[in-house]
């Protein structure tokens, strides 16, 4: 080989020893640092006992999209002064977005109208379309309502006295999900009776009134998951209040609930894809910072489910996603 050879053959091997040095040093093929966007969520509960599958999908999303999820509970059930007090920290803080689940959608939405502009807010369980929220995602309640209504008509006797429980009809989606629910009861000849939590012991109350001091029979509907899920906690505690109670609907999945739906204290319940609700309000939340949200309102579609459901697999995936 001549003298000539190994000095282009040298010159080659230092080339590609300085193309080599450059770029892992990171001077040529620069990887692009991938944003993190910190994100809070805000429930409306004190743990989030109700939120197991929303969290899920949630979580997927977050790994998806490069979120940093702040997830952050109240101190007290349906603190709705707290709740904006902790939107208001997190704005003043640095969130990008807040997904919020409100207490009270109404004071919700008057609370976001005076926040500093810049922070998309995307609302959990709502409807509204107001200018101040990036996003509202939730089923149609008064719809949900209805829906349940008319099972409850095709399987029930009219004449059996129908009580409805709930924590309160101030609290999101529920005066709305009351409307649904009377509206379809009254007009098939159901009597209605309207029970807004006042203590621990408001529900057994109802209950007991049909042992003591006249028997009697009713039949309980439950507008929100812990009304459905203390109520059917005192059903199964007494074979007594099984004897009196026609049947039990409600609202919500919860493991415990699902459970009391197979062991036949639950007749029936409606629900949503909460896995897709923890997933679109984090997808949505990025796409609002991201200046391409699409569109205003996610309406989630809603499932009647019967513990026949439950034993064939019908909505196994909706029940339990990622098992």
């Amino acid at each position: 080989m001549s003298s000539k050879e190994k000095a282009a053959w040298c010159g080659y091997a230092l080339i590609l020893v300085f193309l080599f040095l450059l770029s892992s040093t990171n001077l040529i093929l620069k990887e692009k640092e991938q944003e993190i966007y910190p994100v809070s969520v805000i429930i409306d509960d004190i743990n989030d006992e109700y939120y197991a599958n929303f969290r899920t999908g949630m979580d997927m999303a977050a790994e998806n999209y490069h979120v940093d999820v702040n997830f952050i509970t109240l101190y007290a059930d349906n603190d709705q002064e707290q709740q904006l007090e902790l939107l208001r920290r997190e704005v003043r803080d640095g969130a990008r977005a807040v997904v919020l689940a409100p207490v009270n959608e109404s004071s919700a939405v008057m609370a976001l109208e005076e926040l500093p502009s810049g922070c998309p807010i995307v609302l959990l369980g709502s409807s509204t379309g107001n200018s101040s929220v990036a996003c509202s995602i939730s089923p149609d309640m008064q719809a949900l309502g209805k829906q349940l209504a008319g099972q409850i008509v095709l399987k029930e006797n009219p004449q059996v006295p129908v009580c409805l429980l709930t924590e309160g009809l101030a609290y999101s989606g529920n005066r709305e999900l009351y409307d649904g629910l009377s509206m379809v009861l009254e007009e098939h000849g159901f009597l209605i009776r309207l029970v807004q939590k006042a203590d621990e012991d408001t529900y057994r109350r109802v209950i007991e009134e049909t042992v003591y001091p006249e028997s009697s029979r009713i039949l309980l509907v439950a507008m929100d998951p812990e009304a459905l899920h203390d109520a059917a906690d005192i059903i199964s505690g007494s074979s007594v209040y099984r004897e009196h109670v026609e049947a039990l609907y409600g609202v919500g999945s919860t493991v415990a609930i699902l459970n009391r739906l197979d062991e036949g204290v639950i007749d029936g319940l409606i629900t949503y894809n909460q896995f897709d609700e923890g997933y679109l309000g984090i997808e949505r939340a990025v796409e609002a910072i991201q200046g391409t949200a699409p569109g205003r309102r996610e309406e989630m579609e809603a499932y009647y489910i019967e513990a026949e459901d439950l034993q064939e697999g019908t909505y196994e995936k909706l029940l339990y996603p990622m098992q």
